[in-house]
C-alpha cells in the first residue's frame, strides 16, 4: 500500500501535478491546500490577501477526483472566502482532501478542527482556521486495518516557532487519530505541519509512540525550488509501527508544488 502526503499549493502547478498523481496512483492521498469552487466553472481564479496574489485552480478538488477516478474522495473545508474573476468575487471553499482507493473500504473516519473553527464568511485573520481528517480503512493485501490522519498546521506570520496554539493543535490531531483507531492498528499521521524538526509538535507525537520519517531518515528539506524562503521544512509523516515500512521517500522530481510529496510504501 502506498500513502502519499502533499500540499498541493492550490493546484498552481496542476499541469505537472495531475499527471504525476495519476501515474503514481497512491492508495491513499492526503492533500492540503485544496480549492473547491462549485459556484464557478472557471479553470483559474485569483486569491488576494493584501499584496499576496496567487492564481488558484478554481476546482482543484474536482481536478484531482478526475485524475483518480478509482478513489473515494472526501473534501474537508476549513473556510469559505472569495476568489476573484477579474473584479468579480466568487465564493470558494479552502481546505484539505483525502482520496482512498475503492479497493480499501473506509471503515471509520473523523473530521474536525485543530485550530479555531470553520470560518463561514471569509478566510479569517491569521493564524487562520485549520482542519484535520482521519480515516480508518481495511487493507486486504495485509488483512489489517490502517488509520491515516492528516492536517494542515496553522501558519503564524511570526514564524514556525513553538506556541501554545501549535501544541494544542498537535494534541487535537493526536486525539483525532485515536478516535478512528483501535488498539493494535497501524497508524499514520501526516501533513504540512508548518513547524521545524525539533518542534514541540513532533515531540508530542513522538511521546505518543509515533516515529517521524522525514528528518528522522536524513532528508534535508521538504520544499522545492519554487519556495524561496530559507526555512526548508514543513511536511512530515509519522508512523507507530516502523517495521511495516517497505520504503519512504521525499520526492524531489518532478516538482509538482512548492512542497515535495512524501511517499510511504507499506
Amino acid at each position: 500500500m502506498k500513502v502519499m502526503c502533499l500540499n498541493g499549493w492550490g493546484g498552481k502547478l496542476h499541469e505537472v501535478l495531475l499527471p504525476y498523481i495519476q501515474t503514481t496512483a497512491p492508495d491513499v492521498l492526503c492533500l492540503q491546500e485544496v480549492v473547491h469552487t462549485p459556484a464557478s466553472d472557471k479553470e483559474w481564479l485569483t486569491y488576494r490577501d493584501g499584496d499576496h496574489i496567487l492564481p488558484q485552480r478554481a476546482n482543484f478538488f474536482r481536478d484531482v477526483c478526475n485524475s483518480l477516478p478509482e478513489h473515494v474522495a472526501v473534501f474537508c473545508p476549513a473556510a469559505q472566502g472569495v476568489l476573484w474573476d477579474e473584479e468579480h468575487s466568487i465564493p470558494s471553499q479552502w481546505g484539505l482532501a483525502t482520496y482512498v482507493h475503492k479497493s480499501s473500504p473506509i471503515i471509520g473516519q473523523a473530521q474536525g478542527f485543530v485550530h479555531k473553527n470553520f470560518s463561514p464568511v471569509g478566510y479569517g485573520d491569521h493564524p487562520r482556521s485549520r482542519c484535520a481528517h482521519a480515516v480508518r480503512l481495511y487493507d486486504y493485501e495485509t488483512m489489517r486495518p490502517i488509520s491515516v490522519t492528516q492536517m494542515h498546521g496553522l501558519r503564524d506570520p511570526k514564524g514556525k516557532m513553538d506556541t501554545p496554539e501549535r501544541a494544542a493543535q498537535a494534541r487535537r490531531l493526536l486525539d483525532l487519530s485515536r478516535d478512528v483507531s483501535a488498539e493494535g492498528d497501524l497508524s499514520i499521521i501526516c501533513g504540512d505541519f508548518n513547524v521545524e524538526p525539533d518542534s514541540e509538535t513532533l515531540q508530542i507525537l513522538n511521546e505518543a509512540g509515533f516515529l517521524e520519517l522525514v528528518a528522522g531518515r536524513g532528508f534535508a528539506t521538504t520544499r522545492t525550488s519554487h519556495y524561496k524562503k530559507p526555512v526548508k521544512f514543513a511536511d512530515y509523516m509519522l508512523i507507530n509501527q516502523d517495521h511495516a515500512i517497505q520504503d519512504f521517500e521525499v520526492i524531489y522530481e518532478p516538482e509538482v508544488s512548492d512542497h515535495c510529496p512524501l511517499l510511504l510504501e507499506l
